[in-house]
């Protein structure tokens, strides 16, 4: 979804101190910095008004004044820098698909700090081109182009992608879900996903945040994605590796707490010696001794030696030898014929 190319740095320091030198008194100054996080973090209502010795409805107020006298100062031009912020900030939103996560713009314009991104948005609500979705429940703060996304029509959408990838109903790639949704530009539809907190992405796919394979939250959902992706078993020291070469944001993991969470979590099934797989994938916890006699059962009969194993090593990666050793070491099998067994019981 980013542009190889390299971004313009925004000096928001010097951007945000101009901005307020425009502001004549020094206590509606103090509010919008401090309401804002400006210059720290971000202030309630009742915090600013203890401080200042008046109501949080005053402050409430006073902030709402100063912020529209900031907007029509913008529009008529007057508003010093605030054209060449929204040049930079259009030029961003014009590659990343017409919105962007604040975070995002952050990353590319600054040092994507808590301040650096609050700046970025206070500039983005006083430039008249642009349109700032509030940070909530479901969404993310973020920036859009005015004239291609209003606040409704922008979540509209993003209701549509959400609704498209239930249906589907296991992630997908942003050109599934974006045809699905009838989004015809699927840098768009990337861009308008990355900005609810109700879908996320890995690997190349979407889905809804609860989903294990796109946003995976702990040890156990990170060894399910390794093998889902994988598509086959695999030894622990194997997933172990593959966790730490992943774009899994916390990776950092040791093999024996990988081996313990195999061990522990019923998704996961051993195999073989160290080898694990994905119980959805048809297999069974048990012993190789279990696995002979469950196939024994279901046969109904007696089976050749050769056609146990065969069946016994498609659901576990052992030895052919130690399938033959607990067919005549175990007393609940009985041999009836020549290499032919059953189960004793």
């Amino acid at each position: 979804m980013t542009d190889s190319t390299a971004p313009t740095t925004l000096k928001t320091a010097d951007l945000v101190n101009a901005t307020l030198a425009t502001i004549d008194r020094e206590r509606e100054r103090e509010i919008i910095s401090r309401r804002f996080g400006l210059f720290d973090r971000k202030e309630t209502l009742e915090q600013i008004g203890e401080l200042l010795g008046i109501t949080r409805e005053r402050v409430r107020q006073l902030e709402k004044a100063v912020v529209t006298r900031l907007k029509v100062s913008a529009e008529q031009g007057n508003l010093p820098n605030i054209s060449e912020v929204q040049t930079t900030l259009l030029d961003e939103l014009h590659k990343l698909g017409e919105v962007a996560r604040v975070s995002d713009l952050g990353a590319r314009l600054g040092d994507n700090s808590k301040v650096e991104q609050s700046r970025i948005a206070f500039l983005a609500r006083l430039c008249p081109e642009l349109a700032v979705i509030e940070d909530d429940d479901n969404y993310f703060q973020s920036v859009t182009v005015r004239s291609v996304f209003d606040e409704k029509s922008l979540k509209s959408t993003v209701d549509k992608l959400i609704a498209s990838i239930k249906k589907l109903g296991e992630p997908k790639t942003i050109e599934e879900i974006a045809k699905a949704a009838g989004v015809s530009n699927t840098t768009q539809a990337a861009a308008l996903a990355s900005t609810s907190k109700q879908l996320a992405h890995l690997n190349g796919r979407w889905g809804l945040v609860k989903w294990p394979m796109v946003n995976p939250k702990n040890i156990r959902d990170k060894i399910y994605v390794i093998l889902k992706e994988q598509g086959k078993h695999m030894h622990f020291n194997e997933i172990a590796e593959a966790i730490k070469g992943s774009d899994f944001k916390r990776k950092d993991v040791t093999t024996q707490a990988i081996h313990n969470e195999l061990i522990k979590d019923k998704r996961f099934v051993l195999i073989g010696r160290g080898i694990y797989a994905l119980k959805e994938w048809g297999y069974e916890k048990g012993t190789v001794a279990d696995i002979i006699a469950e196939v024994l059962r279901k046969e109904g009969g007696p089976l050749h030696r050769d056609e146990i194993v065969k069946r016994v090593l498609k659901s576990r990666y052992v030895k052919e030898t130690t399938i033959l050793l607990n067919l005549q070491g175990k007393s609940q099998f009985k041999r009836v014929a020549k290499a032919t067994y059953a189960l004793a019981e």
